[in-house]
């Protein structure tokens, strides 16, 4: 009957299933976690190379059926484990919402999204859907610390970064509109609206230099070269910015480790793993 509660036997048994499936799916100090890291990360090495392939290489209906017959193979794979590590994680949520969880999710989801569409009209759509498989490289971030650190020194210098990008932004509007009121008038210059003005000091200022948009005033080319010696400084502060959050990490006076999945790199006012949901030690500056 529906409703029937079960037996403290039959939950223990649930528990140690989970606790054992847990200890495959994320752990690697056991034989069979490691075994599983090791599939794992060669599913995602051999499924990207795939993509690739599939990108590059023109096969004849043979060679179709097997690459279709071998993402379906990893599809079922990359569902099964994301599956797994759902119905053994003690925060299921936090573990979905989380950036590997949301990772995991992409890797399983472009064939099944494929299949929501027709085989002729939408053949392009679902090709670009396929292109997501790409993200199952960045599951290759969760065997190693210092993907974490790197990821955890990212996310803590977005605030900066993102007021650095405003005021890159506001800066090359400025120089733009400089250059076009020095050159928009002049016949043989291609400053001939500010878009194409603010293209210029982009380009420019990130020393790329396509040299389709050249100032021809000498204004403009010593506008030009003040934007050139500016660009330098410019592109090395988001470097710094990562830089120290990065030194941040490293130096930090303790590490909150996940007691379950040894996971590091944690914000220091995280409650939750961000890796498979447990909760964390609420006091982690006790343990200096």
């Amino acid at each position: 009957m529906f409703g029937k509660k079960r037996t403290p036997e039959q939950l223990e048994k649930i528990r140690q299933r989970k606790l054992r499936i847990y200890d495959i799916v994320f752990e690697n100090d056991t034989p069979e976690g490691k075994a599983f890291d090791v599939f794992l990360m060669i599913c995602i090495v051999v499924s990207i190379f795939l993509v690739v392939a599939e990108s590059t290489l023109h096969v004849d209906a043979v060679g179709a059926m097997i690459l279709r017959i071998l993402e379906y193979a990893f599809t079922a794979f990359f569902t099964i484990e994301y599956l797994l590590r759902l119905y053994c994680s003690p925060k299921p949520r936090d573990y979905a919402l989380s950036f590997f969880g949301i990772i995991d999710l992409l890797a399983t989801l472009p064939l099944y999204i494929a299949w929501l569409f027709g085989p002729a009209r939408y053949l392009m759509i679902i090709r670009t859907f396929r292109l997501i498989r790409v993200f199952r490289i960045f599951k290759l971030f969760s065997f190693l610390d210092e993907g974490y650190a790197l990821i955890h020194a990212l996310m803590d210098s977005m605030k900066k970064i993102s007021v650095f990008f405003l005021f890159v932004l506001i800066m090359v509007i400025s120089i733009g509109t400089l250059m076009y009121m020095i050159e928009g008038n002049v016949p043989e210059s291609s400053f001939n609206d500010i878009p194409s003005s603010i293209y210029w000091a982009i380009v420019t200022l990130t020393t790329v230099g396509y040299g389709d948009i050249t100032p021809v005033t000498s204004a403009g080319r010593f506008l030009s070269a003040l934007v050139m010696l500016l660009g330098y400084t410019t592109i090395a502060v988001p470097t710094g910015i990562v830089s120290a959050n990065l030194i941040k990490t490293k130096d930090s006076p303790y590490k909150r480790v996940c007691e379950n999945c040894g996971t590091t790199g944690h914000d220091p006012n995280a409650k939750y793993c961000k890796h498979c949901g447990t909760l964390l030690d609420v006091n982690p500056q006790d343990h200096d």
